[in-house]
């Protein structure tokens, strides 16, 4: 066994170390293959050897399926904000009162700002302990099982086997605790992957990498972190025995301990030095693999930060200078129309590429109609672009200017489908245009295909290019010809092989059990999302019940107006349609509320709104939320006069209770809510 042991350990140190030279020090030396083999071994070791498991080991990275509430944790050091400046002249007086208040000679740092989510780590004796957000600067949550999975955080600091020989001599010492700051961050091309998968499954994109870090470190299940591929910059440390007394050298200390510090850290001994750092950055920053938005200047001395002190918002020893929003002018190309799975056509600017905000653009959305004629967009027009603190790039105004008489035709909207030529629609009170010849527009069949089958609807294991090659085969026209196909016919297709056949038909079947309220998402009624799905399928209970109801009876379900009532009628209204439904029931689709779920569904909730707060002990926030909703009750993510009650458990967020008591909302505990369910 004790050879079994320093396997383990071997094989630990090692991924350790080609961890710590891929994502931190970007120079790989060994193949994603060597690495990937070299994980599975150890993994296979761990689940054969459970004794030898440990909650640091590179395996654990990949994030658990078991979602954990997020605890809340009072921060031992405060997590200030910063004052923030526009222009170089008030950069200059920072400078000034700072010479002034010290009366001697003092560095500044330069460091770029980047454009994440604000993270606290804690270590004790060279192991992470504990992550914590910024959240009211006062307390955060406890985010530690989704910072595991950020590859370019250390679990455990590097030992004297990673270390070079300069400092294996011992030039900087780790203290025995200690919290180092920095921003969780979504690298621009993990970003642009992410929203492109999410505009396959026309899913609302992420505005801008700062979001998508913020939210994806929220997420309950790290397993959803790790896939999302989250980056880390440190740049802060904090503590009582730390190896130097300058804010530079520490962050020296922490590089060498295996943290990624950024590179571009500059000491700065005047004005000069600051504004030729702000010039250099504010363009070179384009060609960064992360966002920034600005600079971040801070005394070097931390014996000289001590005497400078703090106001009651930020100290008094740092700034950040904010750069302006990214601008860029290029041509106009042409305009293209992309027509989405319900039909919506939306209008894009092709654009001659051009270079912002750290990424290169070649295309905008125009959104719809209204955008266009706004713009006075002719083909051929310099236009000006835009992101700001937004990445999704936006036509923000014209050149007029530039117009010479070679410009070409004004861009009018389309009247016809670009794919099927069918006459567009636009509704009264809407802003976009829409095909409504969903059944034989191939991009709408494609789309309803690509959404049946998406994880939160059916979780059928094909991907978008898989439903166009069975659509071009002529095997599947719609959702329900999915439940025909043989294994033969995927057998005749490139790139199928039978594992991957029996792994699709498994799926198949599986599909059966879904619940109807998700069967009646998977239909892409339009309108209709997984929120209002499900208030239908327990309003109604069936598929049945459903198609004959009026406008009145389905207005009566909360969230639920007469545009969507409008919709759902119209949809059952239409004869395929119900012969599609027909069909997936005949193929053992559930089309109604399951018995169970009938026999656990009451009504002592009906009409209570709920905001659900704090960790819990006998029950997860999901089963509370689900609770509410199977007892007729409806949840909220915010206290508001329409709140009834507040279900709290431990560490409730102090605005939402300092709201509550403003509001007179009643607040009760666990025990408290689940008697009244049990009575």
């Amino acid at each position: 066994m004790k050879e079994i042991e320093l396997k383990i350990k071997q094989l630990r140190e090692e991924l350790d170390r080609h961890n710590y030279n891929y994502y931190v020090l970007s120079a790989p030396v060994i193949s994603d293959k060597e690495f990937d083999f070299m994980m599975k071994e150890l993994q296979s070791l761990e689940e054969q050897y459970p004794e030898y498991i440990d909650p640091l080991s590179p395996t654990q990275r990949v994030g658990s399926d078991l979602s954990k509430e997020f605890a809340q944790v009072e921060h031992q050091y405060p997590m200030l904000s910063l004052g923030n400046t526009y222009s170089e002249g008030e950069v200059r007086d920072f400078y000034e009162r700072t010479a002034r208040a010290l009366n001697e000679p003092f560095e500044i740092i330069a460091e770029l700002k980047y454009d994440g989510t604000s993270i606290s780590l804690l270590y004790e004796n060279g192991e992470l302990k504990r992550a914590i957000t910024r959240g009211d600067g006062t307390r955060g949550d406890d985010v530690t099982a989704n910072v595991k999975t950020i590859r370019s955080i250390p679990l455990k600091l590097l030992d004297f086997d990673f270390r070079s020989e300069q400092l294996s001599k011992g030039r900087y010492n780790i203290p025995e605790k200690f919290e180092i700051r920095g921003e969780i961050l979504l690298p621009w091309q993990e970003f642009e992957r992410i929203n492109k998968l999410r505009e396959e499954q026309e899913e609302p994109l992420f505005a801008n990498p700062r979001n998508a870090a913020s939210g994806t470190l929220k997420q309950l299940n790290p397993a959803i972190v790790a896939e999302r591929r989250l980056d880390a910059y440190l740049y802060y440390m904090l503590g009582e025995n730390l190896p130097t007394d300058t804010h530079f050298g520490n962050l020296e200390a922490a590089r060498s301990w295996g943290f990624k510090i950024p590179d571009v850290v500059r000491v700065c001994k005047n004005v000069q030095d600051i504004s030729d750092y702000i010039k250099l950055w504010d363009k070179e920053r384009k060609n960064l693999p992360v966002a920034t938005d600005g600079i971040v200047l801070k005394v070097n001395s931390l014996r000289q930060q001590r005497f400078l002190g703090f106001t009651a918002k930020s100290p008094r020893w740092a700034i950040s200078y904010k750069f302006q929003a990214e601008k860029a002018e290029t041509r106009l190309n042409s305009v293209s129309y992309q027509v989405g799975r319900t039909g919506v056509i939306t209008p894009v600017a092709n654009l001659e590429p051009v270079q912002l905000a750290g990424t290169v653009v070649k295309r905008a959305s125009l959104h719809n109609a209204d955008i266009i004629a706004e713009l006075d967009l002719n083909i051929g027009d310099n236009v000006y672009i835009e992101k700001g603190g937004e990445i999704i790039p936006k036509i923000v105004g014209v050149n007029k200017d530039a117009r010479s008489m070679l410009i070409g035709d004004k861009v009018v909207f389309i009247t016809r489908c670009p794919e099927c030529g069918t006459q567009l629609v636009r509704e009264g009170g809407e802003a976009a245009h829409y095909c409504p010849n969903d059944r034989d527009c191939a991009p709408q069949i494609k789309g309803k295909i690509e959404h049946f089958v998406t994880r939160r609807a059916m979780n059928i294991n094909i991907g978008p290019e898989t439903v166009e090659d069975l659509y071009n085969a002529g095997y599947v026209r719609n959702t329900a010809d999915l439940y025909t196909v043989k294994f033969a016919d995927l057998m005749r297709l490139e790139r199928w092989a039978e594992k991957s056949a029996r792994n699709f038909l498994d799926s198949l079947e599986e599909s059966k059990k879904v619940p109807f309220e998700r069967v009646l998402f998977a239909l892409g009624i339009r309108f209709v999302g997984e929120t209002v799905a499900k208030k239908l399928a327990f309003a109604f209970t069936s598929c049945d019940n459903l198609e004959i109801a009026s406008i009145e009876d389905l207005t009566a379900v909360d969230e639920v107006g007469e545009r969507i009532a409008q919709s759902v009628i119209r949809y059952f209204a239409d004869e395929r349609n119900r012969a599609l439904v027909g069909r997936l029931n005949e193929y053992g689709l559930m089309m109604r509320i399951s018995e169970e779920q009938q026999t656990l569904r009451t009504d002592k909730l009906q009409g209570q709104t709920f905001v659900i707060s704090g960790t819990f002990t006998q029950h997860s926030r999901d089963e509370y939320k689900a609770m509410i909703e199977q007892n007729g009750g409806k949840n909220s993510g915010s206290v508001s006069a329409k709140t009834d009650y507040i279900l709290a458990g431990d560490n409730m967020g102090p605005a939402k209770l300092e709201k509550a008591k403003k509001l007179g909302v009643k607040i009760m505990d666990e025990t408290e809510f689940l008697r009244i369910l049990i009575d």
